[in-house]
């Protein structure tokens, strides 16, 4: 990890320039950065306030985790660090050009289409997954929208590790429990209770928000909670629609991947955290299956009536899908597992018969 003068990055930031100012957290503010060499940087300075000292230790924190992982595509990327005259540090971090999730969904005019959120989605759990089975284990504690920002080729990545966790902390050495309100798991409510799971929940309620546009608690809306909002929708299977995100059409191809999303979503934020939560590797597994979020290709000789009798087939299959993934929520949290279990079994049962017909 490089070590930066701090009189470069003083002059990087035109003497940190509310132009270059590029994000403001509780914990500090971070600019856009050029180097000598013209490379881009974001630099997160710390806030100077009566809390500093408090802040100071979240930015020791981030330091302390971030050099702990080895480089991952979907998690945001140390440089190195500075010091002020104070003995402030500071962290030069890889520059991000196109903002946040929490922009794109809520700012945007241009609302990012139904693929692409699939796509965002896989990406922070594979984020998520790459903390939870790294050596040592990391539990990120601030899942949410602000904090997963785009590189230049839109791909996604989780940042801002301040209030991270590594396994190497006992219970005695975590502070109580932190996060973001309405991504805040409500079963963590101790620090005993911190797992990865706590995790698993916010990552559900960035999937409800990514698949309905609506922000986590929004106060002008009743309930104002997203996960309240969305729970009893996905349950009412009829009602599914009604989730998604209204400024951009859902084409049917799209259908059985977000109701199947939706599903795993309702299983992330259970208060039973035990039985029903899944973890991020089998998520991971759920969505990144093939069969469940391929658009319909077609070859250029192929009839038809050929196109018409396999589209139906998808059909039928997206219906019995949302019949087995979503009843379970119906039933109660015990049965979701066993019902998106089935669906996937299901799934390449008619891939198979598709494919030999």
């Amino acid at each position: 990890m490089e070590k930066y003068d701090y009189e470069e990055l003083v002059n990087s930031t035109q003497s940190f320039s509310p132009t270059r100012l590029i994000g403001r957290g509780s914990h500090g503010s971070v600019y856009k950065g050029v180097l000598k060499d013209n490379k881009l940087v974001a630099i997160k300075k710390p806030t100077r306030s009566p809390e500093a000292l408090h802040d100071k230790s979240k930015v020791d924190n981030e330091i302390r985790v971030l050099s702990s992982l080895r480089e991952n595509p979907h998690v945001i990327n140390l440089l190195g660090t500075s010091q002020d005259s104070a003995n402030g540090k500071l962290l030069v971090m890889e520059f991000m050009p196109n903002g946040s999730l929490h922009d794109l969904l809520h700012v945007s005019t241009a609302p990012p289409t139904w693929p692409k959120r699939v796509e965002i989605a896989t990406q922070i759990a594979r984020a998520v997954r790459f903390l939870h089975e790294g050596l040592p284990l990391v539990i990120h504690r601030d899942i949410k929208s602000a904090n997963i920002l785009f590189d230049s080729n839109w791909n996604s990545k989780l940042a801002d590790f301040g209030l991270a966790v590594l396994q190497l902390d006992s219970p005695s050495q975590v502070s109580q429990p932190a996060g973001t309100i309405g991504y805040l798991d409500p079963c963590y409510t101790t620090p005993s209770k911190l797992s990865t799971k706590n995790d698993v929940f916010s990552f559900g309620v960035v999937l409800l928000e990514i698949i309905s546009g609506r922000k986590a608690i929004d106060m002008s809306r009743a309930p104002s909670s997203i996960v309240e909002w969305a729970i009893p929708l996905i349950k009412d299977q009829v009602r599914i629609s009604e989730i998604c995100d209204p400024r951009i059409a859902l084409p049917t191809f799209m259908e059985p991947t977000i109701r199947h999303m939706l599903c795993i979503a309702a299983r992330c934020v259970s208060s039973n955290e035990d039985q029903v939560r899944p973890s991020v590797a089998e998520i991971i597994t759920l969505m990144e299956n093939p069969l469940i979020h391929e658009r319909v290709r077609f070859p250029i000789w192929t009839s038809l009536l050929q196109r018409m009798v396999l589209l139906s087939r998808r059909r039928k299959l997206a219906s019995r899908l949302q019949a087995r993934s979503c009843a379970a929520t119906k039933q109660g949290d015990h049965h979701v597992h066993s019902h998106l279990s089935s669906g996937t079994l299901l799934l390449k049962e008619v891939l198979a018969d598709v494919t030999h017909k």
